[in-house]
């Protein structure tokens, strides 16, 4: 997909789609998006120690980055697998200024996130496991289970296929008890699509520019 580089209200970049009019992250900061959905709401509430992470669309790297950069924090071991049917151009990809913004000394290491292998696991630091898998998620067996899910796919306007209740079914499927799952869409369908699937769903109060958000957790 082509793409447009985009400044956010927060001094941090994100892709702008022109074929779906579409941006990879809230035009309001993509960096205190990402943090307050997948980071602050959802890792940090997994009390493992070693913790498997599940990524719905790698897009443009950040929730990527800033997990490995708390798994550095909290001393997490964290096994990260992340689905994306899109890759981002490296080239756009390293353009962006999320290293700037949140750790310049690990520009190297972000570069890696995107410059490392597909469809491989990738031991990016110490404490940090990467796997990107390049497929269909709509279609993908999984073959492990997962701690954390942060469902980061395009909205259910752009995407639909990607928000049914069958979807949030299989991962609820392949969910360790108590895992967490987290998405910026608060939406009703969404709501119930995940209740429906299995999860105990709560709307939390969103990023700045979003009201709500929605975490689903499978019981213990």
């Amino acid at each position: 997909m082509q793409t447009e580089l985009r400044l956010t209200e927060d001094g941090s970049h994100t892709l702008f789609v022109p074929a779906i009019d579409e941006s990879y992250h809230s035009t309001y900061g993509a960096i205190q998006e990402s943090r307050h959905i997948f980071i602050e709401a959802g890792l940090k509430h997994c009390p493992k120690q070693y913790v498997r992470v599940l990524e719905i669309g790698f897009g443009t790297g950040l929730n990527a980055f800033l997990t490995l950069l708390e798994a550095e924090v909290s001393g997490k071991q964290i096994h990260y697998t992340s689905l994306e049917l899109y890759p981002v151009e490296v080239s756009k990809a390293l353009q962006l200024n999320y290293p700037e913004e949140l750790a310049p000394e690990k520009r190297q290491i972000f570069e890696k996130l995107h410059t490392s292998a597909w469809n491989e696991e990738i031991p990016t630091t110490p404490s940090f496991t990467l796997k990107k898998i390049e497929t269909d998620f709509t279609s993908y067996l999984f073959d492990h289970h997962f701690d954390v899910i942060y469902f980061d796919a395009f909205s259910p306007e752009k995407q639909p296929e990607m928000w049914s209740e069958a979807l949030f079914s299989t991962i609820y499927a392949h969910c360790y008890p108590g895992a967490i799952l987290t998405t910026y869409c608060a939406k009703g369908i969404v709501r119930r699509a995940m209740q429906n699937a299995g999860f105990t769903v709560e709307r939390l109060e969103g990023p700045p520019g979003k009201r709500e958000m929605l975490r689903g957790q499978k019981s213990l």
